[in-house]
């Protein structure tokens, strides 16, 4: 282990966040940002087809990304606050 693990182990507990919560954390938002993309290419190729469509294509995107966004962002805030370590 290096010293920049050896400096993050005391850090990480003090601040009550376990490695599986950041590792849920992690994937939470790993997660999003491939379904807001896949959301985005979807989006942009389907303005390409109809380009007079793109009013509401790009509407309906970015309401589906708000919500992605607060799905990971609840995620990360559960994975956050569980600590299986924790008395």
């Amino acid at each position: 282990m290096g010293l920049v693990g050896l400096m993050a182990m005391p850090a990480s507990a003090a601040e009550g966040v376990g490695m599986p919560g950041a590792v849920g954390a992690g994937l939470a938002v790993i997660g999003a940002g491939l379904g807001i993309g896949l959301l985005a290419k979807g989006a942009v190729e389907s303005m390409g087809r109809q380009p007079e469509a793109s009013g509401t294509i790009q509407t309906a995107m970015i309401i589906a990304a708000a919500l992605i966004e607060g799905l990971a962002f609840y995620a990360v805030f559960v994975c956050s606050t569980q600590n299986p370590w924790a008395n």
